[in-house]
């Protein structure tokens, strides 16, 4: 009886925090979303990010802006940062991708917007994997602040 009871207590405290959870997220979801906007590169190819400094507070949602001026591709590459996000969709051009994103790659002239919402506090790297582009300073700062 007292095994059948616990187990009772337990689904119960899951389903209401689960509800609760479902319930907040809902609400983050209607947030206006907080536009940031980074270049990859320039139009005169410079290897470099600008900014390449982006900071974020946790449990809001943002539209990360990605845009390459530049005549050669450019990678975003933040592995740890996105493991630290939800991440609700990318969308470039008429495609629409949900799920885990790790590394974004931008060929000449594209653009990409990468909706998320912060989970993870910490401060992370950035940086574009293509031979010579990180040596050349393509690299840049992230950082995941408490909510303000």
């Amino acid at each position: 009886m007292r095994v059948i009871l616990a187990i009772a207590l337990l689904c119960l405290l899951i389903a209401t925090t689960a509800s609760v959870e479902a319930a907040d997220f809902q609400n983050i979801l209607k947030q206006p979303v907080i536009e940031t906007t980074i270049s990859l590169g320039t139009s005169t190819n410079e290897l470099q990010f600008e900014p390449n400094h982006l900071e974020f507070e946790a449990g809001k949602r943002y539209k990360l802006r990605l845009i390459n001026p530049s005549t050669q591709k450019h990678y975003f590459t933040a592995k740890d940062f996105a493991d630290s996000i939800w991440t609700q969709k990318v969308e470039a051009g008429n495609v629409e991708i949900k799920g885990a994103i790790h590394e974004l790659e931008l060929k000449p002239k594209a653009e990409a917007e990468w909706f998320f919402v912060p989970l993870k506090l910490g401060t992370y790297s950035l940086r574009c994997p293509i031979t010579g582009h990180t040596e050349a300073g393509m690299t840049g700062e992230i950082i995941i602040s408490a909510e303000r």
